[in-house]
């Protein structure tokens, strides 16, 4: 009888033993899901997102960017709670199941507990935060800042341990490169999708922003060839007529030679001159009109020449090459062109010097640039050693090319159509087939 209940006893203690571990491994289970998705969720926030709601006032976004800020310290503290509440889960569970199954309870618990853990504990709480990063990320913030307190004795330990271990190695873990931001600045914008039409146009606005600092002025001026200019030593009436059958409103002057430039006219400046006079053009000194021209090397970069437009409140300037000779214009348009595309009005002419054919083909211009067509048609030809097609053509076949002749470069078919002396003037290109890569 005594007997008996004892044995009663016993296996109920051992039912209220085993209900009571069932519940703890299922809390543990809990915590190390909330450790995974954490972790998943302040590494994926983004930074950007967090940045602007922090500067607007929101006081868990700035936590958030403050435990990112310690990295090392949060990711220690986060895998520091997980491997303990998953250990402790694991071993509550090998205890149940060898009561239950002797010694193949190790097996069962093996098996049950890395499916529960990977499915319960990892995957589903990843792939949650991963969806929904910043929203969770602002969460669990003030408790993750917690644990990191809580947590820096040992994971500080942890972290000597590890340096020591692997200097022991060779690996100095300090002298480890950090990520480029303007790497990975580039990486989002290329992974930027949306409509085709207006993406591929906010795309090429931000990579073009991402390069004003690295362009120079050279591969978006005007060049001398094409720039109207006039000659102080005209009569005051043909200097009129040419200044107002242009379409510019800021002309360069020029004396005795091209090369000599003495100063810049506006059209504004020479209307109002000739109305002072009553209209008598002849006795209109042009000379007096002129304004200073700004001389500026060509290897200025776009983000320092357009600093310097803002600061001088100009928007013309001579580039000139290193040996000071006249090479041809920059205007603040022309830097703006660079960022938004072409800014047309009733003078120009959509992508001057290229005329489509049907099948893709182009005919160009060979002073055309290698930037215009990238943008204009989303291409990725180099143009690091030269600026314009008839450069490429150039720089790439080493040889002054004959009418008539082919060359394909970069995936591109490039046919010369025309030239004059020694300047290619006009070429056929022929773009790769789509879902063909350029090699």
């Amino acid at each position: 009888m005594y007997k008996e209940h004892a044995t009663g006893t016993y296996s109920h203690l051992m039912d209220y033993h085993i209900i009571l571990s069932i519940l703890a491994i299922l809390v543990l289970l809990v915590f190390s899901a909330f450790f995974s998705g954490s972790e998943t969720a302040l590494t994926a926030a983004s930074r950007a997102r967090m940045h602007a709601r922090a500067k607007e006032g929101d006081r868990r976004a700035a936590l958030v960017g403050k435990i990112r800020d310690q990295k090392e310290k949060m990711i220690g503290a986060l895998l520091l709670g997980n491997n303990l509440v998953n250990i402790l889960a694991s071993a509550l569970a090998t205890s149940v199941l060898i009561d239950l199954f002797d010694e193949g309870g190790v097996f069962v618990a093996t098996i049950v507990m890395t499916i529960m853990i990977l499915i319960f504990s990892e995957v589903l709480p990843k792939t949650y935060a991963f969806y929904d990063s910043d929203r969770m990320a602002m969460v669990v913030a003030p408790v993750i800042r917690v644990l990191i307190v809580l947590f820096a004795p040992p994971v500080v330990l942890v972290s000597k341990v590890v340096k020591w271990i692997l200097r022991g190695f060779g690996v100095d873990i300090s002298h480890v490169r950090v990520g480029d931001h303007a790497e990975a600045l580039r990486g989002m914008i290329e992974m930027h999708h949306g409509p085709e039409a207006e993406t591929n146009q906010q795309r090429a606005m931000l990579r073009s922003i991402m390069d004003l600092a690295d362009v120079e002025v050279c591969e978006v001026m005007t060049h001398r060839r094409t720039v109207l200019s006039l000659d102080i030593g005209a009569p005051p009436e043909a200097l009129v007529d040419q200044a107002f059958e242009s379409p510019y409103t800021r002309i360069p002057v020029w004396e005795d030679s091209s090369d000599n430039i003495i100063g810049i006219i506006h059209t504004k400046h020479l209307m109002r001159a000739i109305r002072d006079l009553g209209g008598d053009v002849v006795k209109l000194d042009v000379r007096k009109l002129l304004t200073a021209p700004w001389f500026i090397p060509e290897g200025t970069t776009l983000f320092d020449q357009l600093q310097a437009f803002r600061e001088r409140r100009e928007h013309f300037a001579i580039v000139v090459d290193e040996y000071g000779s006249y090479m041809g214009i920059v205007t603040l348009e022309d830097i703006l062109e660079e960022i938004v595309g072409d800014i047309d009005d009733e003078y120009d002419i959509p992508m001057p010097g290229v005329h489509k054919l049907p099948g893709g083909v182009l005919l160009v211009d060979g002073t055309v640039t290698i930037r215009d067509l990238n943008r204009a048609f989303e291409w990725s030809l180099p143009d690091q050693d030269y600026t314009t097609v008839a450069g490429l053509v150039l720089f790439e076949s080493r040889r002054i090319p004959d009418i008539g002749q082919s060359f394909t470069f970069h995936g591109f078919r490039f046919d010369i159509l025309r030239r004059l002396r020694n300047q290619i003037t006009l070429v056929r290109v022929t773009p790769p087939r789509r879902g063909v890569t350029p090699g």
